[in-house]
């Protein structure tokens, strides 16, 4: 059985056909100063449909390489972000 990431994010670009760049954040403890830091990620998502839209918040799985830059697609579109 393989295990796939999953991630969730926020669409910031839906400009090339088939695919979305979605923006993962997440917060990570500094080992010196014990403060959160926000770290983001860009990722390139291949939606087949086209059907995300700026803002929206998304459910994406990794997958096998589709392009050079997409490794992961799109699961399920969670809603709109607020």
């Amino acid at each position: 059985m393989i295990i796939r990431k999953r991630l969730v994010g926020e669409v910031i670009s839906n400009k090339p056909d088939k695919t979305v760049v979605v923006q993962v954040a997440r917060k990570q403890m500094h080992p010196t100063y014990k403060n959160y830091i926000s770290k983001r990620h860009k990722y390139y998502v291949h939606d087949v449909e086209n059907c995300c839209k700026v803002g929206d918040r998304v459910e994406i799985e990794e997958t096998r390489p589709i392009s050079k830059l997409k490794h992961f697609r799109l699961i399920r579109v969670l809603g709109e972000e607020k």
